[in-house]
């Protein structure tokens, strides 16, 4: 049963469960990625057979295979996925940087380029987390950024094929090429590279405990979006919140993981125990029954706290990945919320819109991280390169103050080269 604390009573750091695995699996991702640089296919194939049971011809998921799979799910399910998508493009259109350029002195140019990565690779999880939004989510932002070609890798089933709902969604978000493997070998050869997947420039997308270490140790080969941990929510409700609604949206987030972290902070002891009950009712009812009743069991906790500006600080305190604002006039708050990766307004508005089809990213921090990182953006699909010019004349007006500045750092081949353009 889920906790009731009075917030004087409890650490902010007690609150949410920060901690994304128990198991050490630095040396076997380590292992993994030296036998896929080594060895390249051949080692994806074997680890393929070891981890999920499939045997692999060939690597990449074929044109027909794509067709099969997007004719073997509902249209029902493709008109949504469609109308998600446009959302999710509407929404990441509106992020996208334009270079610059400064020309307001005589001889003088200053400018930024914004150009995309050449290549990303997206890492969909497969099996009983095959999440088709995470695919939507993570490569229509890299097609808007201009990313030439977007990679995805996803592990197959013991049949040796792709979860079609999985291959339907990348139809609808116009990914380029498909390959079957999964695990911390898909983010090696997505880093490095070998015969059939070629090495990307940024990889994204979620995993478990093996896939996020992987992430972690190819960084600086490659660029990577975060290290995800388990998912969290905090609902932040007023005594007026039906307990109904904030019991449905703790469980929403609790039934993804054991480890997912369901926490809702209100200023009124009956709302929390109105709610507590309402999950005991809601809980039997759920197909992943055995998962939330852990998550709400180990991590679930109502904190009750003296009045809403109490709440709005712990808010800020704790940096959730998801925020629900379940309070009358919601936008009066929302100027006071400075971190969390993405706010829900309005008692009408649960964060499961977000998961699928709101348009804002649902890619997002965790683990407090928010505090300093943002969500899964445009942003992340491109790079900057600046650039200046100087005419002769522009450089005789600071080539002196260039030169002492130099100097004062002990640095006089920098003031030389400043200078020497300019004697006769």
């Amino acid at each position: 049963m889920i906790k009731i604390l009075r917030y004087a009573e409890i650490d902010n750091k007690d609150i949410f469960i920060r901690s994304t695995s128990t198991a050490d699996v630095t040396k076997t991702v380590f292992d993994i990625i030296a036998a896929v640089r080594e060895k390249g296919d051949e080692a994806l194939k074997e680890f393929t057979l070891k981890f999920d049971c499939a045997q692999l011809d060939s690597l990449l998921v074929s044109e027909d295979e794509i067709r099969q799979a997007r004719e073997s799910v509902e249209p029902e399910f493709i008109r949504i996925l469609e109308k998600a998508a446009s959302n999710i493009r509407k929404f990441h259109s509106a992020q996208v940087r334009n270079s610059f350029i400064i020309n307001d002195e005589k001889g003088l140019v200053m400018g930024q380029k914004v150009i995309p990565v050449d290549r990303a690779g997206l890492y969909v999880p497969g099996g009983t987390a095959a999440y088709p939004s995470t695919v939507l989510m993570d490569s229509i932002p890299a097609k808007i950024a201009g990313v030439k070609e977007v990679v995805m890798v996803t592990p197959p089933g013991r049949d040796g094929r792709v979860n079609p709902a999985i291959l339907a969604a990348a139809s609808v978000a116009g990914v380029d090429r498909i390959f079957k493997v999964g695990g911390a070998q898909a983010i090696a050869a997505l880093a490095y590279g070998t015969e059939s997947i070629p090495k990307v420039d940024k990889i994204v997308g979620p995993g478990n405990a093996f896939v996020a270490e992987a992430k972690r140790q190819v960084y600086g080969v490659v660029s990577i979006d975060m290290i995800a941990g388990p998912s969290e929510i905090l609902v932040v409700a007023d005594g007026k919140t039906n307990p109904v609604y904030a019991a449905a949206d703790l469980l929403s987030q609790a039934e993804h993981d054991k480890l997912a972290s369901a926490v809702m902070v209100t200023d009124s002891y009956e709302l929390a125990e109105k709610v507590r009950d309402e999950i005991e009712k809601q809980l039997p009812s759920l197909e992943r029954y055995e998962i939330a009743r852990a998550s709400i069991d180990n991590n679930g906790k109502i904190i009750v706290a003296d009045d809403l500006r109490v709440v709005i600080d712990i808010a800020n305190e704790i940096a959730p990945e998801h925020l629900e604002l379940c309070v009358d006039e919601p936008f009066d708050y929302l100027d006071s919320i400075r971190h969390a990766g993405s706010v829900f307004m309005g008692r009408n508005c649960p964060e499961a819109l977000g998961d699928y089809f709101t348009g804002p990213n649902h890619t997002l921090p965790t683990g407090g991280s928010a505090k300093f990182s943002s969500p899964l953006s445009v942003d992340d699909f491109v790079k900057k390169t600046q650039y200046s010019y100087y005419s002769r004349e522009a450089l005789e007006r600071v080539a002196e103050d260039v030169a002492y500045f130099a100097r004062q750092e002990g640095l006089t081949a920098h003031a030389r080269s400043a200078t020497v353009r300019l004697e006769k």
